[in-house]
């Protein structure tokens, strides 16, 4: 079975890999600096910090494939990412209260045996639901929407703020295994193959 690493240390992430693969994969996290940049559409500005955290983390390795991804939520133009305090997270939760917004992961897989890289997105419709200041106030003091793009987890407490999603549930989590599983495809890798389990 062919070496695979995962270019993120999201918790998250490596759940749904395994998931995916099994446990036969490493963890690596990359050291690329995120940054915005302007005249990106947030697709493209997703895309290209998946591709520089894949290349950081290939240079550690000599062969194999390697996965990287970047989610953030998408609102009137704005890129949503990791509110790294209570009081942004507040924030953050009180824009998208009642609201209608996309969140998009730039994916890249690098197949370093055969020099190749592909990279994609996927795009999720998320409506979240119409919340008091109370809840809004009593889920930030959880500390669950600490470190996660948007503010809130689909996969824990916060499934309960969001009315209904369009897309990929997992898109939302972190990792959209269906684009995944066709990026794999295409590089000649089925998940379904022994090993992975």
């Amino acid at each position: 079975m062919r070496q695979i690493v995962l270019a993120s240390a999201s918790p998250r992430r490596k759940e749904l890999l395994k998931q995916l693969i099994g446990g036969h994969f490493l963890v690596y996290a990359s050291s690329y600096g995120e940054s915005f940049q302007p005249g990106l559409r947030p697709e493209e500005l997703l895309i290209k910090h998946s591709v520089e955290k894949a290349r950081d983390v290939a240079k550690q390795f000599n062969s194999g494939l390697v996965i990287s991804a970047d989610t953030s939520v998408i609102f009137g133009g704005d890129i949503l990412g990791k509110p790294h305090s209570l009081e942004k997270a507040e924030e953050m939760l009180k824009k998208l209260n009642g609201q209608r917004f996309r969140v998009i992961t730039g994916i890249t897989v690098l197949d370093l045996d055969a020099g190749k890289e592909i990279s994609e997105f996927e795009s999720t419709t998320v409506w979240m639901a119409k919340m008091s200041e109370e809840q809004i106030s009593a889920y930030v003091k959880t500390g669950e929407p600490l470190d996660k793009a948007g503010a809130f987890a689909a996969q824990g407490k916060g499934a309960v703020l969001v009315e209904r999603i369009e897309g990929d549930f997992f898109n939302v989590v972190g990792l959209p295994l269906f684009r995944l599983g066709q990026i794999l495809e295409q590089l000649g890798v089925s998940v379904f193959e022994e090993g992975f389990s």
